[in-house]
């Protein structure tokens, strides 16, 4: 009995030293995609599964709206634990949100084991064809253990199909971080120092309806960026902190003036200069996407005009 115990000991140790050395398994976690100056996140999950030197297995991602699940292939080289997959579609960060661009890419990464769990980190990498237009996208994934069954990753690789998707991310991921209400807010240190910076319009738009959604993200690597939202130069939120989720407006036009104006004021620069913020303003017909940027100097506006009725 004794000696069956010991024979079954050896083998679950050696089935979980092979699975631990491998990337066979579950993998969530974030990707960002780097320029000069902007950045931005994708929520990724890999389901893997090697053989030999073979790997195949699903990839899904969020970006913006935009989910896609995506089988994948490619190679892994146990002695370096360099995970390598090829021609994976991957949504432009560019790309407007109702005229969506793929960038071919490749990935490459890279196995750490450690005792408080394993990881994957790499690069996806567009092909030759558009790396002046695709930046590279730097990963960070960890493994999921408790999913990372043999049954279960060999299934859901086995039942893929385009309409059935293997995971979605949570409402935490994709939810708003704050609701502001259209209402003047009191901050003299703020409002002071808004009125000493010179206002700078980054873009006009042309809206269909008085009534607007604003979302504010971060387009910038998350890093702790700062703002203060002005409207028609009436505070309306301050010490708000730019992330993936989006800071969010109900606003009303001012049928009065020729124009309205929405500026951003930077409360800081964040660890990566100059504060930036991807804005998108629907009017219920159409959404438009307008990156506006802001320093210690300069507040980034968007002006908005009402189209005529």
């Amino acid at each position: 009995m004794k000696k069956a115990i010991l024979v079954l000991t050896i083998l679950t140790a050696s089935y979980s030293l092979v699975y631990s050395q491998s990337v066979f398994g579950y993998w969530y976690g974030r990707a960002n995609v780097k320029t000069n100056s902007s950045a931005n996140n994708y929520l990724v999950e890999m389901i893997l599964q090697p053989e030999g030197t073979y790997v195949k297995g699903i990839i899904n991602y969020f970006f913006k709206n935009t989910y896609r699940s995506l089988q994948v292939k490619g190679n892994y080289n146990k002695a370096t634990r360099e995970i390598s997959l090829y021609n994976i579609p991957i949504t432009y960060y560019g790309s407007l949100m109702n005229k969506e661009v793929d960038c071919i890419m490749n990935m490459r990464g890279i196995l750490k084991v450690a005792r408080t769990g394993s990881t994957l980190t790499g690069t996806f990498s567009s092909t030759p064809e558009q790396r002046l237009m695709c930046s590279d996208i730097n990963f960070d994934l960890a493994l999921n253990a408790d999913l990372s069954k043999k049954d279960s990753v060999l299934r859901s690789i086995r039942e893929f199909k385009e309409a059935y998707q293997v995971w979605r991310p949570l409402a935490t991921d994709t939810q708003v971080a704050a609701y502001v209400m259209q209402r003047k807010v009191v901050n003299y240190v703020v409002e002071n120092q808004f009125k000493e910076r010179e206002n700078v319009v980054s873009d006009e738009i042309e809206v269909g309806s008085d009534s607007l959604k604003v979302d504010f993200y971060d387009n910038g690597e998350v890093d702790g960026d700062s703002i203060s939202v002005f409207f028609n130069n009436q505070l309306l939120t301050s010490a708000q902190i730019l992330s993936q989720k989006a800071i969010h407006f109900n606003l009303t036009l001012d049928g009065s003036r020729p124009f309205n104006e929405l500026s951003m004021f930077a409360d800081n620069l964040g660890s990566i200069p100059p504060n930036t913020a991807l804005m998108i303003v629907d009017d219920g017909k159409k959404k438009y996407e307008v990156r506006i940027t802001s320093t210690l100097q300069n507040n980034g506006t968007l002006r908005i005009k009402r189209q005529k009725k």
